[in-house]
């Protein structure tokens, strides 16, 4: 009886370990990443629809200013910056990660943050009013810095607060909001919602004073047109300013850096739906007790412990592999190959936005497979499809001038490369620097993981058009080859995660470094001690 009792004890705290999702870890998931990764995504693509339009009011304004129309040299210019700050941004957001999160949490650095977007939402939504352009290229890269933290700090804030068997799939909520920014935006952006001038004649107006209702002209240019497109970015960041503050820090932030362990277990309780927590704050003494071996880890540090080599490797190959695989590309050529297609020219955007919603279908199907079928899988499936893809997508752009079903064959290769992508690629590798890093390396992993993001999303959109104009449909080869090497490494290096906790899989990366982990060998004689005395006890009992 007693056997069986304990048994039953023990299944009863494997099935409570193994974790549930409770509505307050949804709600957190769903306000952390609507709040944030959403903003990353609707300001990649906010300003592609409304290009036209607000080119046109660079022009006049400058126009206004000086007397004579814009050099079309100094237009393109300026347009480019207003592109090329937002991932700079991103890059210059990343370097923040590190001190930040270190110093004020999680949750903290995303309250923080949303300070960025509210004040860029307010000064580019009323820049046509104002009559200023630097503004809105200002904005962007606080934009871009806005994106830079949130791309990073939210998957680490709900890596930490998941339990293990539901971590890739919340990991993976994060990347579902920035395809739903995007495709907000797109549908947003349609020539018939904001994507127009509209508004225009009014802010003239108003301006020069010219009509007698001023607060009526003033609210009519303000909810018209581009403008609003870009104001609006700050809603989200508003709502989880006002909403995030009731859920709780990351449990492994306050017991591990904070050395508060009742207000971890107190999140925990809350997180997890129960009382009983004591499996998950005794991993994490046991995640506490191993990194005091190897002490707390600077980005410096990072790059040279030799304990993490093989991680960082792994994180910088799949950060890279994510960005220089052709996302960008594909996006570029799709326009045209569509219209090659014989789409009209006007239905164009509709497509687009069609591109989108598959986007966002296939990452949400990642987040009901990836704890069924793994990591490794997604990730060397999504990269084998883009990989495919783009070698096809090359052949069938040489070819669809000659032959007519070509440029649907092509239409068939951005299809599948969106999907490919969209199930491995692009949510998959957040996921895997929140496991493969413990809590003391962890901020510095994420700020090198979203550095070599950014620096490779701003190089793809530098050298790209340079690439096309020079290489043509043979572009895609180049990705094709980088989508091939990174699923290479993938298969050869990158373990499988799935429902393992943190030290098991640190344990996994020690024995490819090469080294020693303090812990497990103490862990290995607490056990050996453990089944020791359970012998000596059951032999005790039957001698009586």
């Amino acid at each position: 009886m007693k056997l069986k009792g304990k048994k039953q004890e023990s299944s009863e705290s494997s099935e409570g370990a193994k974790g549930k999702m409770t509505l307050s870890l949804a709600l957190v998931a769903l306000v952390s990443a609507f709040g944030s990764s959403f903003q990353y995504g609707y300001n990649v693509s906010v300003i592609n629809s409304p290009a036209p339009y607000m080119q046109d009011f660079y022009n006049q304004t400058y126009l206004d200013r000086t007397g004579v129309p814009m050099d079309t040299a100094f237009q393109t210019l300026l347009w480019s910056l207003t592109v090329s700050m937002f991932p700079l941004g991103g890059f210059f957001g990343s370097l923040m990660v590190w001190p930040m999160v270190n110093n004020f949490g999680r949750k903290g650095t995303l309250l923080i943050n949303n300070l960025f977007s509210i004040a860029s939402a307010i000064l580019m939504g009323t820049s046509r009013l104002a009559k200023t352009f630097e503004v809105i290229i200002v904005c962007r890269v606080i934009m871009g810095i806005y994106a830079g933290l949130a791309s990073n700090v939210v998957p680490m804030f709900l890596g930490e607060m998941a339990p293990k068997n539901l971590r890739g799939a919340i990991g993976i909520v994060p990347q579902l909001f920035i395809c739903f920014g995007i495709l907000i935006a797109q549908i947003l952006g349609l020539n018939m919602v904001l994507g127009n001038a509209e508004g225009k004649a009014l802010a003239q107006d108003f301006s020069m004073g010219s009509t007698g209702e001023d607060f009526s002209q003033l609210l009519s240019c303000l909810l018209a047109g581009w403008p609003v497109l870009l104001g609006l970015t700050g809603v989200p960041s508003l709502i989880q300013l006002l909403v995030l503050p009731f859920f709780p820090e990351s449990p492994r932030y306050l017991l591990l850096q904070k050395n508060n362990e009742e207000q971890a277990r107190r999140a925990l309780q809350r997180l997890r739906g129960r009382t009983d927590v004591a499996d998950e704050i005794e991993e994490m003494f046991q995640e506490d007790r191993s990194e005091k071996e190897e002490g707390k880890f600077t980005v410096l540090s990072l790059f040279t412990s030799r304990g993490l080599r093989w991680q960082l490797i792994s994180i910088i190959v799949m950060m890279m592999g994510q960005q220089l695989s052709g996302i960008n590309g594909v996006f570029y050529y799709a326009d045209r190959i569509f219209e090659s297609a014989g789409v009209a020219s006007g239905s164009i955007q509709y497509v687009t936005v069609s591109i989108g919603a598959i986007n966002v279908l296939m990452t949400l199907l990642a987040v009901f497979i990836v704890e069924s079928l793994g990591r490794r899988i997604l990730l060397l499936a999504g990269f084998a499809l883009c990989c495919a893809s783009c070698a096809v997508l090359t052949l069938a752009l040489n070819l669809q001038n000659t032959i007519s079903w070509m440029s649907y064959l092509s239409i068939a290769c951005v299809i599948i490369y969106i999907t490919g992508h969209a199930i491995g690629p692009s949510p998959i590798p957040p996921v895997i620097i929140t496991e493969m890093f413990l809590q003391s390396s962890r901020p510095a992993a994420f700020m090198v993981g979203g550095s070599v993001h950014w620096l490779s999303n701003f190089t793809v959109g530098l050298v790209f058009l340079y690439m096309e104009a020079g290489l043509g449909p043979y572009s895609f080869l180049i990705f094709c080859a980088i989508c091939l090497a990174t699923m290479v490494y993938i298969f050869f290096i990158v373990p499988e995660t799935k429902n393992k906790t943190f030290m098991e899989i640190n344990r996994i990366m020690a024995k490819r470094n090469k080294v020693e982990i303090q812990e497990s060998k103490e862990e290995l004689r607490g056990s050996q001690s453990a089944l020791n005395s359970q012998a000596q006890k059951m032999i005790s009992s039957s001698e009586l």
